[in-house]
This record gives C-alpha cells, structure tokens and sequence, in this order.
C-alpha cells in the first residue's frame, strides 16, 4: 500500500532559488472528485498516472506510475480536465528532509507552495527562513482544486 505523509507551506521569499534549479511540471486531473483524484503529470520528459485517496490530516494513500510520454500528453491534451496545472517545482534539501518548492504559472502565477514529505505525521523537522503559513489539509491549495478555483480569482483579502 502506497502511503504520503505532507506537509504543506506556503513561502515568503525565493531565496531557495540561489541552491535549488527548477523544472517545469504540466499535470492535469481526469477525476478530481471528494475523496480521489486521478492525475497525469509530465516532468523532466516522463509521464506519471497517479491515484490518491482523501488526506485524513497529513495522510493519504497515493499510487503512482511511469507511463510512455506520448501516453501522458495524449491524455493531457483529450482526458483531463482544463485548466491544466503549470508550475515549476525546485528540490532543496534542508537539514536531512528534501524540501518541493512549486511556484504556480497560469491562472496561478503568484501562488507559491512548499512541500515536505515525512515518514509519520509526527515526525519533528527545521523549516528553513523561507517558510511561512502552513497550509496542510486546507484544499483550496490542493492542485486539483486550483484547477477549479485558480488563484488568480481569489479575493486579495483570503489570499
């Protein structure tokens, strides 16, 4: 059984730019409905199928599977729904816990969201300078929401 255990954060500054590169993600949502969402995603030239459950706190199930590239733009291109999901995600390791940095494009610009993953929700970690809010559990961040409700349509005041 796979199993993800995150936590999510939003970010005050791109000082992680300086020791982190990024990469483009494209990914897009053929179900996304209360309880599972069924994604497709390409990045660094490979495609991913990914299957979650509901997040019960900082927990969830989550399945995740290489699929051919062309199988993956295909189905982003005829299967998802729109709008589809850009970002570019940095990898920054941060006193032993690798840090996913995904700064929004699109309908999204703007929205920036860190990520770390642990190996129970107890688990204790440093959160670098960067770090702000944390966001885990609220599903207005969660990409298969921005989809709907894209951070740009937000209202400044619950931003």
């Amino acid at each position: 059984m796979g199993k993800e255990i995150e936590r999510k954060f939003l970010v005050k500054d791109k000082s992680y730019h300086q020791l982190a590169k990024g990469i483009l993600y494209q990914q897009g949502y053929i179900c996304s409905m209360a309880g599972r969402t069924v994604r497709v995603r390409i990045c660094d030239e490979k495609g991913f199928l990914t299957v979650k459950s509901k997040s019960i706190g900082a927990t969830r199930l989550e399945y995740e599977y290489e699929i051919p590239l062309a199988d993956a733009e295909e189905m982003l291109a005829f299967l998802c729904e729109k709008p589809i999901i850009e970002k570019y995600r940095y990898k920054y390791e941060y006193k032993g816990f690798l840090w996913e940095i995904d700064e929004f494009k699109g309908e999204n610009e703007g929205l920036v969201i860190a990520e770390i993953e642990l190996s129970h929700e107890d688990e204790a970690f440093e959160k670098p300078d960067w770090i702000g809010s944390e966001v885990t559990g609220i599903s207005r961040y969660f990409n298969s929401n921005l989809m709907r409700s894209p951070y740009s349509s937000w209202k400044i005041e619950n931003k």
